[in-house]
């Protein structure tokens, strides 16, 4: 397959999902900016922030460590989980950003820094230096705040969420990724936790104005599973509907997502103790003349969890690409 090592391409997103995608991401091209929502308030992450009052680290680490060299004691320094003791459950690599951020005097500089130790293929920026809460809106009407509590409390109360926002309401995107977004040939949303991860990205002011603009061939990467608390029941229908909930302006052209539902039954199993399954597509009629739709076998394993298939996602760009051409 042809290589994207003359395109720059920008991921959006958060989690788990950001960090796959960069995984496969590294191995076509360096010109990678991943640009990382901030708004985690949970698990080690939490605690740094609430300790020290920076912006939290973990998703940060997470796509450092992802554009980082796989075979680098650094990269596996950072990854590292204490297991016992005071730190355990804290990562390693969370201190170090928390260290650095202090040696810098800021949380940029401290990505920037960690970035050189570790020579990553690429650039990691937070979507805003500002110190932003999310609060989820439930169907009920309740707002919670705190990306940890929302999915918790919409399912004990079940009422499902049906908006997000952040406070404050007017934070401002970090000029570096305005900036990556209008220089972009590609730009990929996508994929992780639908509201606490990719929808606040689009909710910090300038982000959704320079995806507008943006002559960049832009993706919508659509998850495959269902997450407990934010996307029960789910469709891929369902997911662009709460996607244009919060948009004001049209901010993607593709939506690619997976139509394998053959699963293991041992790793469908796992799934379905935590109340997760397949996103269907469900009815997409109404999205046919906004969007190309991209169907195609997305899905693939590893360790026994469900990820994006990111060879599949890379042979699918490469074919809008050539189609443009």
């Amino acid at each position: 397959m042809s290589t994207f090592e003359n395109d720059r391409i920008v991921a959006i997103g958060g989690g788990s999902g950001l960090s796959i995608i960069l995984k496969g991401l590294k191995k076509t091209t360096k010109h990678i900016t991943a640009i990382v929502s901030v708004g985690d308030d949970g698990g080690g992450s939490g605690i740094i922030r609430e300790d020290l009052g920076i912006l939290p680290p973990g998703d940060i680490r997470s796509c450092l460590v992802a554009l980082a060299d796989d075979e680098s004691e650094m990269a596996r320094l950072l990854a590292y989980r204490f297991e016992s003791g005071l730190l355990k459950g804290q990562s390693f690599g969370n201190l170090f950003i928390a260290a650095m951020h202090y040696i810098k005097g800021n949380f940029a500089e401290a990505v920037k820094a960690v970035s050189d130790v570790l020579k990553i293929s690429g650039t990691v920026l937070p979507v805003t230096l500002e110190d932003i809460h999310l609060v989820g809106e439930l169907e009920n009407g309740e707002k919670v705040v705190g990306e940890s509590c929302i999915p918790v409390v919409a399912q004990t109360l079940e009422s499902p969420i049906v908006r997000m926002h952040i406070d404050p309401p007017k934070a401002d995107a970090f000029r570096y990724c305005i900036d990556a977004i209008l220089d972009a040939d590609i730009i990929i949303l996508g994929p992780g936790s639908l509201y606490t991860s990719v929808i606040p990205n689009l909710l910090v002011n300038g982000i959704q104005t320079a995806l507008h603009q943006s002559t960049a061939t832009k993706i919508y990467c659509c998850n495959i599973m269902t997450q407990p608390g934010e996307t029960d029941r789910y469709t891929v229908a369902d997911h662009l509907h709460a996607i244009e909930n919060h948009m004001h302006l049209p901010l993607f052209d593709y939506v690619f997502y997976n139509t394998n539902t053959d699963i293991h039954p041992h790793i469908l199993a796992r799934y379905k103790t935590k109340n997760t399954q397949i996103v269907l597509s469900g009815d997409l009629s109404a999205y046919q003349q906004k969007y190309r739709l991209i169907a195609d076998d997305f899905l693939t394993s590893q360790n026994n969890y469900i990820v994006h298939d990111t060879e599949k996602i890379l042979h699918n760009i490469l074919k809008i690409l050539k189609e443009k051409k």
